[in-house]
């Protein structure tokens, strides 16, 4: 009776109860901030009372009314403090003010503490996001990432995605929590409409929509209950999904409890995240298109260059025939201007042959279908045969034409048909490029990688070398190549621009040719020069390992 009337006139509610059944119906009902507990009640069990109580209150100060002798153990360690009988009034209350000033201190840690760790949930929530947008290029995936983090942080009842990049025709992704009549569907699509065309009214929509026609896809998480109209009266939020001037769709999200500032910004926050990628997923996707259509004209140009280069070899054959007869005199004698005229038809034929060889070899390689016949061979005889091929024509061009071969070289696991070609094309060119009087020389010689030294432009090409080379370098006093010009040797359908080359004329693929069946055997081919003081063509081949995997090998590369 003395703490009911104690507390009467003061700022307190004070309630008493005297059995078990009463304390917790109160606590159920009105959660207490201080009790004050007899240890002379007459409760069954008053240890397991108090640790109920400090289950359910677990900030609520629980004081021991004693007599001041000792406290049971089990008893004390679930109390914050004691008032004993002799307590005058005033030091009551001061007893009560401290334990409800520590009871509104933990509120508030505790309250902080959620709030932290609300944050660091959603910071977690950010960071799984974001990783799950970097792991992907899948625009139908970027959009299921958005959604469910956004249902991680806020815990959203409704969202409306409008998306472009999501199929070939505007799509609306609704993903509710409950289903959603026809009615609510339809008045959906046109808020959607609406909402996506006001941000545009001073200027251009970038696609037209129609609400009749705005395909849905729905994703429903629990479809035996339903959402009614009262949806359109839950607090939300609206964002566009763009960066810069790529625009991807927006998004509205419905939630019945109101949004927080910090909802705000994590809902800001997670649709930033998404657009980065999903311009990236566009980019990825318009990649994709483009190489299927430069796929699909790479085989019809493929197509039309052998149909055209069948067409044009079929005629030059009987062409060349009839030439060689005429020049045998077997159809009678012909004049000295007839004879010039029949010579001059038949360079002509053999360059429109070579022409259309080095179309057709290139052409065969770019689609990997060029056949090659390796075979363990020592390079000596291939230099020996195209010195024997070039020797009239460096005469006819009064040039002087040599080998100088290191002795002894090991042998090379090569096609000694595709090196000659590589070779004679090196040396035509030289030959083209050189001048009456000037000296052109095939040199050959084993080389450690490592011994091999180059330009700038062509070092990390030889820093992928390892091991022992054959060296194989073609060195003329031409008329030599500028420095800024040495890549472009190599480019398809390209020749140094200078009076002597658009006189000699060419495809300009003998080179690119020579680079492609250098790379199948698993070498190099670069060139240095000097301008007016000539150039040396090299390519290093791999010293032969008896590799019985080689040809395999080789293939692989052209592919």
């Amino acid at each position: 009776m003395r703490y009911r009337g104690l507390f009467k006139n003061k700022p307190y509610t004070f309630n008493s109860c005297c059995t078990e059944t009463s304390i917790f119906d109160l606590i159920e009902v009105e959660p207490q901030d201080i009790i004050i507990v007899d240890e002379n009640v007459e409760i069954f069990n008053l240890s397991l009372i108090l640790k109920k109580i400090k289950t359910k209150l677990e900030n609520s100060q629980i004081l021991l009314l004693s007599d001041g002798t000792s406290v049971k153990e089990d008893i004390a360690k679930h109390v914050s403090g004691y008032i004993l009988n002799s307590f005058s009034d005033d030091f009551i209350f001061s007893t009560v003010n401290t334990h409800l000033k520590t009871k509104e201190n933990l509120d508030n840690l505790s309250g902080k503490n959620k709030d932290l760790a609300d944050s660091l949930y959603r910071l977690n929530v950010l960071y799984n996001t974001s990783s799950q947008f970097a792991g992907t290029l899948d625009t139908k995936e970027l959009l299921g990432y958005m959604i469910e983090g956004l249902d991680k942080s806020l815990s959203f009842d409704l969202t409306c995605t409008l998306t472009f990049g999501f199929e070939q025709e505007p799509v609306l992704i609704i993903n509710s929590l409950y289903e959603l009549s026809e009615e609510i569907l339809s008045a959906l699509k046109l808020r959607t409409v609406l909402n996506y065309k006001s941000m545009f009214h001073n200027g251009v929509i970038p696609f037209e929509i129609d609400d009749k026609n705005l395909k849905i896809i729905k994703n429903i998480k629990n479809p035996n209950n339903k959402f009614t109209f009262t949806i359109f009266q839950y607090d939300n939020m609206f964002a566009p999904i763009d960066i810069g001037e790529n625009f991807f769709g927006c998004i509205e999200i419905f939630k019945e409890h109101p949004f927080s500032t910090d909802d705000a910004a994590y809902f800001r926050t997670i649709i930033q995240q998404v657009s980065l990628p999903l311009k990236s997923a566009k980019l990825y996707k318009e990649i994709i298109e483009k190489n299927e259509e430069l796929e699909k004209l790479e085989r019809v140009k493929s197509e039309f260059i052998s149909i055209v280069s069948h067409e044009l070899r079929t005629p030059l054959t009987p062409i060349k025939n009839a030439l060689y007869i005429l020049s045998s005199g077997r159809c009678g004698d012909f004049g000295e201007s007839a004879k010039k005229f029949i010579d001059m038809a038949k360079r002509n034929v053999e360059n429109l042959t070579s022409i259309i060889n080095d179309i057709l070899d290139i052409n065969k390689i770019e689609a990997g279908k060029m056949d090659f016949n390796y075979r363990i061979m020592n390079i000596h005889s291939v230099i020996e045969n195209v010195k024997t091929n070039f020797d009239c024509v460096a005469k006819e061009h009064e040039i002087i034409f040599s080998a100088e071969e290191q002795s002894g070289l090991p042998d090379i696991y090569a096609d000694s048909q595709r090196l000659g070609q590589v070779l004679t094309n090196l040396v035509s060119n030289a030959i083209k490029f050189t001048p009456k009087g000037k000296n052109i020389t095939i040199k050959s010689e084993l080389k450690n990688a490592n011994d091999i030294i180059t330009n700038k432009y062509f070092e990390n090409e030889i820093k992928q070398l390892h091991g022992d080379y054959i060296v194989v370098s073609v060195i003329d006093q031409g008329i030599g190549i500028k420095e800024e010009n040495l890549l472009k040797a190599f480019d398809k359908f390209t020749q140094i621009e200078n009076s002597l080359s658009r006189k000699v004329g060419g495809t300009g693929l003998g080179l690119p040719i020579a680079r492609q069946l250098i790379k199948a055997h698993k070498g190099t081919i670069w060139c240095d020069s000097e301008e007016e003081k000539g150039s040396s063509f090299h390519f290093a081949l791999p010293v032969n390992t008896e590799n019985s995997e080689g040809v395999t090998i080789q293939k692989e590369l052209l592919n």
